[in-house]
């Protein structure tokens, strides 16, 4: 299986990020494809990553946290409308509560505990996003392929 390391990104149209462009950075292969996306795509007329800082309170711990969104992307609908979006890319396995093996194994404790702290980051970035007109979605490898 191959890995992916994090690595800078820089856009080509450095006019359409909003942020420090020089320091971009994918965490994924998936997210250089939607950088990529962002960059190129006439209907995205401004876009970030990880610029965003959402508050939350996790549901593993009861605690505040900071949830960073992958990022953030100003659209031109067909319309001619302007929608704000907030993304975050997942793989759709992470995105579902994990299946209970029918004991309480490392692994799935470790699963229900990641799950947890999404769905209270994920929870934080929709109310955040009904509160200023925007709308919060999850992309996954069947949105990307």
């Amino acid at each position: 299986m191959a890995t992916f390391h994090k690595r800078k990104f820089v856009p080509i149209n450095k006019e359409k990020y909003e942020g420090n462009w020089a320091n971009i950075i994918s965490r994924s292969s998936w997210e250089t494809k939607f950088m990529i996306w962002c960059d190129t795509n006439p209907a995205i007329i401004k876009w970030q990553s990880e610029e965003l800082c959402i508050p939350y309170l996790c549901a593993t711990d009861g605690r505040p946290h900071r949830y960073f969104p992958d990022f953030r992307i100003k659209v031109k609908a067909k319309d001619g409308s302007i929608k704000v979006y907030i993304v975050e890319i997942k793989p759709a396995g992470q995105t579902q509560p994990p299946k209970y093996p029918g004991k309480q194994t490392k692994r799935y404790i470790t699963e229900s505990m990641t799950y947890l702290k999404n769905r209270s980051k994920w929870e934080a970035a929709e109310n955040y996003c009904k509160a200023r007109n925007m709308e919060f979605m999850i992309l996954t490898e069947q949105h990307l392929f």
